[in-house]
């Protein structure tokens, strides 16, 4: 089955070249963010994300294959370049093209998301779920506009103490 098929849901990630930093510093992620949406909202939806230091975790639908396909290309090359002259550095910033790799199941569905939202917790990035900025957490808690699927997800996990039960598994596991 050929990858970034239109209605199929994807984990998307990539890390730096060398497992070095993306992200320097908090206007960084922000930029990406901002990039992010100007060169793929239009194209997917988005149920999570976490962008950590030195790589990043989305789960998305591909709602147009061709122009999703152009937008990452051209996300990926604004973000390096713009970050390469702001920090006077040459190369490559990523390590290598992007992973997609396909989400099939309800229950990958409701074991992805938690797996997403909890990595700055398991690096020791932050010592709640919700204190972390640069993730989709807090938008399922806060009843604010977003661009995730919230209701949708919500829908996928029975409800907010659901999602909320479910995100604390991992955080228990690692207590004890």
């Amino acid at each position: 089955m050929p990858i970034n098929q239109e209605g199929c849901y994807y984990h998307l990630f990539n890390r730096g070249n060398n497992k070095g930093e993306i992200f320097f510093d908090k206007n960084d992620y922000f930029y990406f963010l901002k990039q992010f949406n100007n060169y793929l909202g239009p194209y997917i939806d988005v149920f999570s994300y976490c962008l950590m230091p030195n790589h990043f975790h989305f789960f998305i639908r591909i709602n147009d294959s061709q122009k999703f396909n152009k937008g990452i290309k051209n996300l990926f090359i604004s973000y390096a370049k713009t970050i390469n002259k702001k920090y006077d550095r040459v190369g490559s910033l990523f390590q290598g093209r992007y992973k997609l790799s396909e989400v099939k199941t309800h229950d990958h569905f409701i074991r992805i998301i938690p797996y997403i939202h909890q990595n700055p917790f398991i690096a020791g990035l932050a010592k709640s779920l919700d204190e972390y900025r640069f993730s989709s957490y807090k938008g399922y808690l806060l009843n604010k506009k977003t661009n995730i699927k919230r209701e949708e997800v919500l829908e996928w996990f029975g409800g907010i103490e659901n999602f909320i039960e479910a995100h604390k598994i991992i955080i228990d596991q690692q207590s004890d």
